[in-house]
């Protein structure tokens, strides 16, 4: 069982690389103009920084798992932010970057493999984060690049720095994991980053190293540059039916993004993030709404394992996440109650029971995610979001096949709308298939969204947001009488446990009432025919 680490700092890093024939520029750190046709908006001076020394180690497993995803992880000495490095990316083509000091990550004691290896032992937390990436394989050396930096730091008029421009001489070494030299190489690049100025000031500089010679670096990172891989193919752009052309291009590129997403959902889980588990179960079953709601457009028996087991990881994250959802509930209903009608220490009790509930299921759904069947459901993920088993009516134009596939979506969620409302208020029966309802409706939802359907999407967000709270009033009024047998038992007052039933039994009622204009909503939702 890992523990929680919070020893590691987080920044989001805003920076734009470039390359230029050897011999460009001063080498001093003077890599851009202040003087120009225009002036650098906000930038007052720029000055010369220290000059760093800097020697880092980076790590990946043998065929690269973390780099092919824009990943890395390195251990650096030398310059004014030593230690450990992790630098994940982020949707709006950023990075975010982790930060443990050295010292704090010697303080923690390496696995004995690690100590007998002589390997040093990556931080906890930059560990856990990349789990779901390397899975099973050892993290080894891949590459150690030494680089002189000469910065220049671009000050406002209160000597507060806006860009930091650093001019690096770089020497890299590739490694084999046993950490033999394999390969060297050298160049020479310029970094400008972000510090506390905007995208325009970092458009501004940009402008004026492209006007100096310089031009835009064709790798993603140094370690990339090194080792001599692209990365990983692909966006996190959300999809465009009216680009995709054919509704196969666009179930391949939906089902990149979202097992992209899963995989970014863990690390959050991994390290016990807020709301990590709830948007990882949201990542898991987008997944399987996307499997069925184009599985017309796929052979079936490639992926029917893979839907079986999403479901699974889905109860799993479920029993976590219903818990949480149920305390904060209570514990928020609990306070709109005047004084005299929660008497006792109703609130302590409350607060102890989800947080022993969740804190249980957390752990659960933490060794199942670092158990082989759950590693070969991200296996299974990955190739499939690499190459989607299509069926040949998958090269039909989008914008034709998706308005039908939504009606048919809608034709379901009608059909659960109406046999839940058939059946009696009440009774186990009509309780299930408003449930039905909800997670029809939820599908339709994300098959709008995916679609480029807002309107539709919204509507069927809605009904599915009513029913959502209707569950979670039903599921906390079946939970409250154990709760007050608990308290009776310890003598302390129930009053409040039955004021609190009647407010979810009154929550459901007022669902229900809500449900048929609801409904009528979600189904006079028009869809845009001429994407």
């Amino acid at each position: 069982m890992a523990r929680k680490a919070a020893r590691a700092t987080a920044q989001v890093e805003r920076e734009r690389k470039f390359e230029g024939d050897a011999g460009h520029g001063s080498g001093s750190g003077a890599a851009v103009r202040l003087t120009g046709p225009a002036p650098l908006r906000g930038v007052a001076k720029g000055v010369a920084a220290d000059t760093e020394l800097l020697d880092a180690v980076y790590y990946d497993t043998p065929d690269r798992r973390l780099l092919s995803r824009r990943i890395t992880l390195r251990r650096r000495t030398g310059g004014h932010d030593a230690g450990w490095h992790l630098k994940l990316p982020t949707a709006d083509g950023a990075r975010l970057e982790l930060h443990v000091a050295l010292d704090a990550a010697a303080s923690a004691p390496p696995p004995a493999a690690a100590s007998e290896a002589g390997v040093p032992h990556v931080p906890d937390e930059l560990a856990a984060r990349v789990r779901a990436y390397v899975r099973e394989v050892p993290l080894t050396p891949v590459a150690r690049l030494r680089t002189v930096r000469h910065r220049t730091l671009l000050l406002d008029d209160a000597d507060r720095p806006l860009v930091e421009v650093a001019d690096d001489t770089v020497t890299a070494e590739r490694l084999d994991p046993d950490g033999t030299v394999v390969g060297s190489s050298s160049w020479r690049e310029v970094e400008a980053e972000l510090v506390g100025g905007d995208e325009a000031l970092l458009d501004a500089v940009e402008a004026r190293l492209l006007a100096d010679g310089l031009r835009r670096s064709a790798s993603a990172s140094k370690v990339a540059r090194a080792l001599g891989q692209p990365t990983r193919p692909g966006s996190t752009a959300p999809a465009d039916p009216q680009r995709t052309g054919t509704v196969g291009a666009l179930v391949a590129t939906l089902l990149r993004q979202q097992v992209d997403r899963l995989l970014a959902c863990d690390a959050e889980v991994r390290v016990d993030a807020p709301d990590a588990v709830h948007q990882m179960r949201v990542a898991a079953r987008r997944l399987r709404s996307t499997l069925r709601v184009y599985e017309r457009l796929l052979r079936v028996d490639e992926i029917a394992s893979v839907e079986e087991e999403l479901r699974q990881l889905g109860r799993t994250l479920g029993v976590a996440r219903d818990r949480e959802v149920l305390g904060e509930r209570l514990l928020r209903e609990l306070a709109e109650l005047r004084p005299e009608e929660r008497p006792g220490p109703i609130r302590r009790r409350l607060s102890a029971w989800s947080r022993r509930g969740y804190r249980s299921a957390w752990r659960q759904a933490f060794r199942e995610l670092d158990g082989a069947r759950y590693f070969a459901l991200l296996d299974a993920l990955d190739a499939l979001a690499d190459a989607p088993p299509l069926r040949k009516r998958a090269r039909r134009r989008a914008e034709r096949e998706l308005p039908r596939l939504l009606e048919r979506e809608r034709l379901r969620v009608a059909r659960r709308v109406r046999e839940a409302r058939r059946l009696p208020s009440g009774t186990a029966a009509h309780d299930a298939a408003v449930h039905a309802a909800r997670r029809a409706a939820k599908r339709a939802r994300y098959a709008g969204e995916g679609a480029g359907q807002p309107g539709y999407a919204t509507a069927m967000k809605d009904l599915q947001t009513l029913l959502g709270d209707r569950q979670d009033a039903l599921l906390a009024a079946q939970a409250l009488p154990e709760l007050a047998a608990a308290a009776q038992t310890a003598g302390e007052p129930g009053f409040a446990y039955g004021v609190l039933y009647a407010r979810q039994q009154a929550a459901v009622a007022a669902a229900e009432a809500e449900l048929p204009a609801c409904w009528a909503a979600a189904e006079a939702a028009e869809l845009v025919r001429d994407k």
